[in-house]
């Protein structure tokens, strides 16, 4: 009988244990529950996170900025590269004779000014001759002026004489015949004077146009050397250096292949400076300030503790840049919670040297209340 009554006993405690076991799991995962929903609940009052971020950086195009065959490639993929260091030869044949073309111009231009610069020493020597026989056709003048008073004088006193009977009508002939001689002789004096100074006038002439040529061919030497510093940088240009230094991508150029000016070859990507741009819903940010402590998480390395601040926020948001941005007067607006790019600047990258790379998803925790 006792027996039966002990088996009754353990039969209503163990349903009455079956009872209860539900209720008190139930318990327990509400206060599991509550408690990780009270920790959320703190974190989500300290940081505000965002999973829609990835690592940037400097990138720089390598371009062809003239047109050849490529005839050498000096980089494989993916390999690291210094800064002006030659990647790519484009054949520089065409651009070697340009050059040449260049000079020779230059050259042929710099006898053209030796040239008129000697025409120039010339007409101002000319002009100097000249000056010199002005002068001289002004001293004789002079001097057949006085000579021509001199013959009037005798002239007239041989008049007298003759009226007075105390002179023979061929003397008076002779006087009147060298009166009328030294008047042609200053004639002619004075004619040499013009004639000198309308040689000073030519010769005059002949300067401003050899300065004129000289000015002209001196102009013409500019741009002379334009064209040979044009060719010289479309010489430079056939050889290709890098810009910064970093990591290429995948090459585009082949040895062999044609390239026109402005076609992409590859890009570097700086390996010195990473950050990252963190897309943060508009109801994010009013309490993210600059200077902020930041946990960044990357996905393909997650055990990594990264340390980062921000660094700056956008003044548009991420669909202000874009290519067909919304434009909410169209009468169907849809209100769409909007990103705003925040810039985070990560803390001692040289640590993650190796880890880093453009492009690489992370999630972001700005820490907004200490």
């Amino acid at each position: 009988m006792a027996t039966l009554t002990e088996e009754m006993t353990t039969t209503e405690e163990k349903s009455s244990f079956r009872t209860y076991l539900p209720r008190i799991i139930i318990a327990l995962v509400v206060l599991v529950g509550g408690y990780f929903g009270y920790q959320a609940y703190q974190h989500s009052q300290q940081y505000e996170t965002t999973d829609n971020a990835q690592i940037d950086g400097n990138s720089a195009p390598v371009l062809a900025r003239v047109a050849g065959y490529v005839t050498s490639v000096n980089v494989s993929d993916y390999t690291t590269v210094k800064q002006g260091q030659l990647l790519v030869t484009i054949d520089s044949q065409e651009y070697d004779v340009a050059m040449a073309q260049a000079e020779a111009d230059y050259q042929q231009s710099m006898a053209d000014l030796a040239n008129a610069r000697a025409d120039l020493q010339t007409a101002q020597a000319n002009v100097r001759n000249v000056a010199q026989n002005v002068r001289l056709a002004q001293s004789n003048a002079q001097v057949q002026d006085a000579r021509l008073d001199k013959s009037k004088q005798d002239l007239q006193r041989d008049q007298n004489l003759y009226k007075a009977q105390s002179l023979t009508k061929k003397q008076l002939e002779d006087a009147q015949n060298n009166a009328e001689v030294q008047n042609r002789q200053y004639d002619a004096s004075k004619e040499q004077i013009g004639l000198a100074k309308t040689a000073q006038g030519v010769a005059q002439a002949g300067i401003a146009k050899a300065q004129a040529t000289i000015q002209k061919i001196q102009a013409v030497l500019k741009v002379k050397q334009a064209a040979i510093d044009n060719a010289r940088l479309r010489l430079g240009y056939a050889r290709v250096t890098a810009p910064i230094a970093g990591k290429i991508g995948r090459k585009n150029v082949v040895t062999g292949q044609y390239v026109q000016p402005g076609q992409n070859m590859f890009t570097i990507v700086a390996d010195s400076t990473f950050w990252v741009i963190a897309n943060f819903k508009e109801t994010q940010l009013e309490k993210m300030k600059l200077g902020q402590e930041v946990d960044v998480k990357l996905d393909a390395y997650p055990n990594l503790d990264i340390k980062g601040r921000v660094s700056s926020l956008s003044d548009a948001t991420g669909a202000k840049f874009a290519l067909l941005p919304a434009d909410n007067a169209s009468g169907n607006f849809v209100k769409i919670t909007q990103r705003v790019p925040v810039k985070i600047e990560i803390l001692n990258p040289e640590k993650y040297k190796e880890q880093l790379r453009a492009g690489l998803s992370v999630e972001a925790e700005v820490r907004v209340q200490e």
